[in-house]
């Protein structure tokens, strides 16, 4: 089946009443919890995992989809009108975006953001559907100790590149390998760390524990610091940017394409590293830097851009090699485990309906959310006028309730209240979860593949280096660990403090620690 054929079998599963219905209320509940500062896709859909049992998986994916890139533009809403984020890709955002407003260009900001989020998500999945049965048929010459090495990898770049502590995020990732080990042996069958519970035989449940840290903790958190915001009081204005600004976002879009498709690739890239990489791009190009900062364009135009294409390209490792590249993306592979499929180079194989349906649904989706951002930004701002403890108690109840009704045992709410507190708790120290979940998830691939590559080579480690696609994993991983050592030792040069013009206004650095999720 050539690439036309599979689109075509794509389209005609993501234009199916039921899938069309899927992409609307996923575009807009992703769009409402992106305008929402606290939820953010990863609290949603992990709150929302349960649900996708009851759907074909098909379904699920374009939901669960629809959800994590519609909440990228809906993000942008409160970055521009509140100056903070309501989540961490839409950080950047907040430099020149409310500066915008400020001026009395919200609408304009605004309708940037939907064109380059459109076109950035546009282009993601085209080079999504080019490079996805290439990946696979390389996955395919994959064997145990090509998969441990690139588990371990991605655990690494994930902790590298997607926080803002190294030490800390590996720390977190190594909880996550232990948590992973919990249950049955992947050898022998035998019970690991059950400590004579019943309930812990099988392990812990990858939903019950996203849902505590990121469900619970996340509201936990958001309910002990409630934050103070100065919105907007004037008019947003007419979404249709000029024509001077049309040409002035012409390159940045182009250029944040580019540069968030190749970074959405890269376990650990996701929305935030596309954004501030096409910030920081901008910045440089530009014939006037002292613009950056004050309300230009260009610095809403490229970042929105990216973080689109970033978070659509974050599927290609995803369904094409079976590993996930961020937190929300874990929380979809837990979503298709749920549906009994593995994601992997089998699955355009054995599934190509929830393949290349997902694919499609993609470029519906971003038509979607087009339609729905540019004459209803009016209708989101009003959301914001929703009670936060309101919301916290249903999502709660909703919550329980869901991790319940997976495995129908209440020793899963009991872990997703304990799971809650310790989420909570890392907030508080300064402890991302990310990381957790992440090495949670590849723990077990990990462990899996490791030993059965130590079985095959009789329990000699030279089977990584005899391997060429093996070595050249161990290698770039070497070499992360070795760049981070290096920064961290060498002395550090004594730097003048960096003016407002520089960090996009303080507002850009106090989100950025707030925004993060």
């Amino acid at each position: 089946m050539n690439l036309i054929d599979s689109l075509g079998t794509g389209f005609a599963v993501a234009l199916t009443p039921e899938n069309l219905l899927y992409v609307l209320i996923g575009c807009a509940v992703g769009t409402v919890i992106g305008v929402l500062p606290g939820l953010g896709p990863t609290t949603t859909i992990a709150l929302l995992l349960p649900l996708t049992y009851t759907v074909p998986p098909a379904s699920a994916v374009i939901l669960l989809a629809g959800i994590y890139y519609g909440s990228m533009y809906g993000g942008t809403i409160t970055s521009v009108l509140l100056r903070m984020p309501g989540q961490a890709a839409s950080v950047v955002t907040t430099f020149d975006g409310h500066q915008m407003a400020r001026q009395g260009r919200a609408g304009h900001a605004l309708g940037i953001a939907a064109i380059g989020s459109f076109v950035g998500g546009i282009l993601a999945v085209v080079g999504l559907a080019a490079l996805a049965i290439p990946m696979a048929e390389l996955a395919l010459t994959f064997g145990p100790a090509e998969y441990a090495a690139l588990a371990a990898l991605g655990i690494v770049l994930v902790a590298y590149l997607g926080t803002r502590s190294f030490a800390k995020s590996m720390v977190m990732a190594c909880l996550g390998l232990l948590l992973a080990v919990v249950g049955p042996d992947p050898i022998t069958g035998a019970a690991r760390f059950a400590f004579g519970s019943p309930d812990l035989y099988s392990g812990l449940d990858l939903i019950a524990v996203a849902m505590g840290l990121f469900g619970i903790g996340e509201l936990l958190y958001t309910a002990a610091h409630p934050a103070t915001v100065t919105p907007i009081t004037g008019k947003v204005g007419g979404t249709l940017p000029s024509r001077a600004e049309i040409r002035a976002s012409g390159w940045p879009i182009a250029r944040g394409s580019v540069l968030g498709f190749f970074i959405g690739v890269l376990p650990g890239g996701g929305g935030l590293m596309g954004s501030l990489a096409s910030y920081a791009a901008e910045k440089r190009i530009a014939k006037d830097p002292s613009r950056c900062g004050k309300g230009a364009i260009e610095g809403v135009a490229g970042p929105e851009t990216a973080n689109n294409a970033s978070s659509t390209s974050a599927f290609i490792p995803l369904l094409t090699l079976g590993l996930p590249s961020n937190v929300v993306l874990a929380l979809i592979y837990g979503a298709l485990l749920i549906q009994g499929i593995t994601p992997g180079p089998s699955l355009v194989r054995d599934y190509p309906d929830v393949f290349w349906g997902v694919i499609a649904s993609m470029v519906v989706g971003n038509a979607v959310l087009l339609l729905l951002n540019l004459p209803l930004v009016g209708l989101f701002v009003r959301i914001l006028r929703v009670r936060s403890g309101v919301l916290a108690s249903v999502a709660i109840v909703i919550t329980l309730i869901g991790v319940y009704s997976v495995n129908n045992r209440v020793f899963d709410m009991w872990v997703v209240l304990g799971f809650g507190v310790v989420g909570y708790g890392l907030r508080r120290l300064g402890f991302e979860p990310g990381p957790l979940v992440l090495a949670f998830v590849l723990g077990a691939l990990l462990e899996r593949s490791f030993r059965q590559a130590m079985l095959i080579s009789d329990g000699s480690l030279a089977v990584f280096l005899t391997r060429p696609l093996a070595l050249a994993i161990v290698a770039a991983m070497a070499l992360l660990l070795i760049a981070n050592v290096w920064t961290a030792l060498r002395p550090r040069r004594t730097v003048p403090p960096m003016t407002q013009q520089d960090t996009g206004g303080d507002a850009g650095t106090n989100s950025s620690a707030d925004g993060r999720s």
